[in-house]
């Protein structure tokens, strides 16, 4: 697909049964209405299910060591897109 934009060639990206396609020169992205709603209910349900959890803090002791760095949470569903 051809950016209507800029002219550049588009790359797709496909999560769940939407295609999303996103222009690498001026960052567009161009998707259908009906992919729109989706991501819109899927975007909605990500946030249904992804509350804040409550765990109860560790204890701190001295032979304690920092955990490996993990791979940063998505802020959203969309933003899994562009990873």
């Amino acid at each position: 697909m051809t950016c209507p934009k800029c002219g550049s060639s588009m790359t797709s990206r496909t999560l769940g049964a939407v295609t999303v396609n996103r222009c690498p020169s001026c960052s567009g992205v161009f998707l259908d209405r009906a992919d729109l709603a989706d991501l819109v209910e899927a975007e909605n349900d990500w946030h249904r299910h992804t509350g804040p959890l409550t765990e109860p803090l560790p204890r701190i002791t001295a032979d304690m060591t920092a955990p490996p760095p993990s791979r940063p949470k998505a802020r959203s569903y969309i933003e899994t897109l562009f990873d």
